[in-house]
């Protein structure tokens, strides 16, 4: 009986205030609280009360065993142990260090052949007309060109 009460009293003060705020000509405000205000009649209506009260009582229950039960404590240390020694063999065996007890790889059976490396071979300079401007569309890159050419490129 004490739920209906509750419910009803929050949703005559919301729907309260949606009419001062529409009064205000704050039409969109004024909807929002409406809509806000017509949710604790609907969950009491619905039934939903004793659902929402089971469902803070039992996360007050678990919070409170997370604050003072020593196995949770242990149960966290643990989870962090673990943690920590994931990442630390990751970050070994990413450096290359070998696992004792691994066995070896067996060596290649021939090196690669060597290939030379491959040199560019220069290209002759276009050359620019004598007004001082290219007649392509590429003008502007004029020295993005210089550039890659010193490169071999």
């Amino acid at each position: 009986m004490l739920s209906a009460a509750i419910s009803f009293i929050l949703t005559a003060g919301g729907v309260a205030f949606a009419g001062l705020r529409a009064y205000r000509r704050r039409f969109l405000s004024a909807t929002r609280w409406f809509a806000v205000a017509l949710l604790p009649a609907g969950i009491y209506l619905t039934g939903l009360f004793p659902l929402a009260s089971t469902i803070a009582r039992e996360f007050a229950d678990w919070a409170t065993k997370l604050v003072l039960d020593p196995r949770v404590w242990t149960g966290i240390a643990l989870l962090g142990v673990s943690a920590v020694l994931l990442v630390t063999t990751r970050w070994v065996s990413r450096r290359g260090t070998p696992v004792e007890g691994a066995q070896e790889r067996p060596a290649a059976a021939a090196a690669a052949p060597e290939r030379p490396a491959v040199t560019p071979t220069p290209k002759a300079a276009p050359k620019k007309p004598a007004g001082g401007k290219r007649e392509d569309a590429l003008g502007d890159f004029a020295d993005v060109e210089e550039i890659l050419r010193k490169r071999g490129i």
